[in-house]
């Protein structure tokens, strides 16, 4: 993959505001060069992660990214992604990529959730497509991915070292950074 192939990474922190989760989309070329920032929000414990994914990416209007990187399934407390309509609403491979070996969150859903919450929230998690993992440096992740034909060639072409895609790695500290500057109190 040459070294201007974008990528953005898409991860969230939340310190407790409001029950707000701060998203944070970063534009990261393959050689390491951070492009963009672009942030938004989701609820904690809800369902709207998904759509505020894709309202970020409108607002990115970045037509140079090629693909999509979300660290993880289940943003903000099992705010469960739709990584189809993720898809579908950005037109570029989509992967999701968690960095712990798991037996899957149908037990820790069962246990947080009750009747039509727990039902969506696990109808959402079975419907994704199945967690492969890839061997990437030293490092084990697990990916899931919708329209791409080769996910662990982008996870490794994004990742220079350790186990961390960068634009994943670079999105996690602009949301931290994010929620330091909004929540200076909360930490």
């Amino acid at each position: 993959m040459k070294g201007g192939t974008r990528a953005l990474g898409l991860a969230e922190s939340y310190v407790g505001e409001a029950g707000r989760s701060t998203l944070a989309g970063a534009v990261v070329r393959a050689d390491r060069v951070v492009d963009d920032f672009r942030f938004s929000a989701c609820t904690v414990g809800g369902n709207d992660a998904t759509d505020a994914i894709v309202e970020l990416w409108r607002g990115l209007d970045r037509p140079d990214v090629r693909h999509v990187l979300v660290a993880g399934v289940a943003l903000a407390w099992y705010n469960v992604l739709d990584l189809q309509r993720l898809h579908d609403a950005t037109d570029r491979p989509v992967l999701a990529v968690s960095f712990e070996a798991s037996a899957g969150l149908d037990e820790a859903i069962r246990r947080e959730f009750d009747g039509d919450a727990a039902d969506e929230r696990l109808a959402a998690y079975r419907a994704l497509p199945e967690r492969r993992p890839v061997a990437v440096n030293d490092d084990t992740v697990y990916v899931r991915s919708v329209g791409c034909d080769d996910p662990a060639r982008v996870v490794r072409a994004h990742t220079p070292e350790g186990g961390r895609p960068e634009p994943l790695r670079v999105a996690r500290e602009a949301a931290r950074a994010a929620d330091r500057y909004r929540c200076p109190t909360d930490r």
